[in-house]
């Protein structure tokens, strides 16, 4: 990914999977009260950057792994 779209694809990849997890585990964790909704957001817009920075530095690892998985899966060398 080049440009523009290695900064965009990290932040919206990450707040479609930050938004589901903080929704899933502010549930477990007081489940559904009359607060739930402020607390769900404080915990999306608290980790949402967090995970962010860390989808932009992990990316290009995972992207480098996942090669080299497959490679493997299908017998050729990377």
């Amino acid at each position: 990914m080049e440009g523009k779209a290695k900064f965009i694809f990290p932040i919206l990849a990450t707040g479609i999977v930050v938004f589901v997890v903080s929704c899933v585990v502010t549930c477990i964790n007081i489940g559904f009260r009359a607060d739930f909704v402020q607390r769900w957001l404080s915990a999306f817009f608290i980790g949402w950057p967090v995970a962010s920075v860390t989808g932009y530095f992990a990316l290009p690892f995972v992207r480098r792994l996942t090669a080299r998985i497959v490679a493997l899966i299908e017998g050729k060398s990377a």
